[in-house]
C-alpha cells in the first residue's frame, strides 16, 4: 500500500500501533514494525531516561524497521523532558503526542529528523496540530479505548470532518480492528489507521494478563463504559463491577481527589498485568465486539490486508454492475 503515511514514516502499511500505557514495550513494538506498520513504545510509563533508552535498545535488537516513541503527556503529573531527550539522542523515527499540548515538544524537535504524530478528537485540535507542524494526526472517535474526546464524536463523522479541515495526512482511530475497518477508514479519506485495543489481543503483547485478553475476547461491543467523564477526561474501559461502581460514584458528584486512586496507573496495572478484575480496570474500545482470537501481529496484518483487498474487489464488482 502507498499513502502519504507510508511515505512519511517509511513503512509498508499505514497501520500505527497506539501508545498503550503499560503495554507498549519492545516485543509488541518490534512485531508491529516487522509486520510493516509503525510500532511504538510508551515513554511516560517507562518512567526514567534509563528505562526509555534500554527499551529503545531492545526494540533495535528485534527490528531494523522504523518505530516510534509515544508521549502521553496529558495523563501524567511527572515531567517528560528528560525522556524526550533520550528519544532525540537515540534518533527514533517518530514521536507521537497524546493527551496534552504538543507545542513544547514540537519546539524542541525543530531541526531534528524525527516525524511527528498527534492524537486529536476534533477538528480544532487537528488544525492546531497542523499549525504546530505535525506530520500527521490520528483522529480518535468515541468508540475508541482509553482516552477519547469530550464531544462523543463517532469515527464515521469525525474522520471526514478532520480530513476536510487539514492538509496533512489523517489516520483514523476508534473502532478499527480488521481489514474492513482499514478499508472504511481509507474510504472516509484517512490515509491510515491507528489501533490500540486490537493489538492488546496479540501474542506479542506479552505484558497483558491472560485475564485481560480473555475479557477482550469474551466482550461484546456493549461491554465497555466511559469513566472519568465527571472530571473532564472521558475514557473508555471494560464494563465490570469495578467500572460500574466508579461511574455511579461520579454521578454522585465526586471530585478528582475522591477517585484519583481508583483511576490511577496502579489500579490499571492490577488488571492489565495481574488480572485483578475485582479491584482494578482495563482500557478497551467497542471494537472488542469484533475480536475473537489472539493471533501473532504478523497474522493480524496478513488477515487485515487480505480482507481489505477482498472487500475492495467486492465493492468494485458492485460498481461495475451498477454501470452496466
Amino acid at each position: 500500500m502507498k499513502t502519504r503515511v507510508t511515505e512519511i514514516f517509511g513503512i509498508q502499511y499505514p497501520i500505527v500501533q497506539g501508545g498503550l500505557a503499560y503495554l507498549a514495550y519492545s516485543e509488541l513494538c518490534a512485531a508491529v514494525s516487522n509486520a510493516g506498520g509503525l510500532g511504538q513504545i510508551t515513554a511516560m510509563t517507562l518512567g526514567t531516561p534509563e528505562r526509555v533508552r534500554e527499551e529503545i535498545g531492545k526494540v533495535r535488537e528485534l527490528t531494523d524497521k522504523p518505530f516510534g516513541v509515544n508521549f502521553a503527556i496529558g495523563q501524567h503529573e511527572k515531567s517528560y523532558e528528560a525522556l524526550l531527550e533520550v528519544a532525540i539522542e537515540e534518533k527514533v523515527a517518530a514521536i507521537s503526542v497524546t493527551g496534552g499540548n504538543p507545542k513544547p515538544i514540537f519546539e524542541r524537535l525543530k531541526g531534528e529528523d524525527i516525524r511527528t504524530l498527534v492524537l486529536v478528537a476534533g477538528v480544532r485540535q487537528a488544525e492546531k496540530a497542523e499549525e504546530l507542524g505535525a506530520d500527521a494526526v490520528m483522529a480518535v472517535g468515541q468508540e475508541g479505548g482509553g482516552h477519547i474526546g469530550r464531544d462523543d464524536l463517532g469515527t464515521m463523522v469525525l474522520i471526514p470532518r478532520v480530513v476536510d479541515s487539514v492538509s496533512i495526512p489523517v489516520l483514523a482511530s476508534g473502532g478499527i480492528g480488521d481489514g474492513r475497518g482499514l478499508l472504511a477508514a481509507l474510504a472516509l479519506g484517512a490515509e491510515g489507521v491507528e489501533m490500540g485495543t486490537r493489538f492488546i489481543a496479540t501474542r506479542e503483547c506479552v505484558h497483558a494478563s491472560e485475564a485481560y485478553k480473555e475479557a477482550i475476547l469474551k466482550g461484546s461491543e456493549s461491554d465497555t463504559i466511559v469513566i472519568k467523564r465527571s472530571i473532564g477526561a472521558p475514557a473508555r474501559a471494560l464494563r465490570t463491577d469495578y467500572t460500574l461502581d466508579l461511574v455511579e460514584r461520579e454521578k454522585q458528584g465526586v471530585t478528582y481527589e475522591d477517585i484519583k486512586d481508583l483511576i490511577s496507573g496502579t489500579a490499571n496495572r492490577k488488571f492489565i498485568h495481574d488480572g485483578d478484575e475485582q479491584s482494578a480496570f482495563g482500557w478497551a474500545g467497542q471494537v472488542i465486539g469484533l475480536i475473537d482470537d489472539v493471533p501473532t501481529v504478523q497474522q493480524l496484518f496478513d488477515e487485515m490486508i487480505t480482507s481489505a483487498q477482498s472487500r475492495l474487489s467486492i465493492m468494485n464488482g458492485m460498481w461495475e454492475s451498477a454501470v452496466r
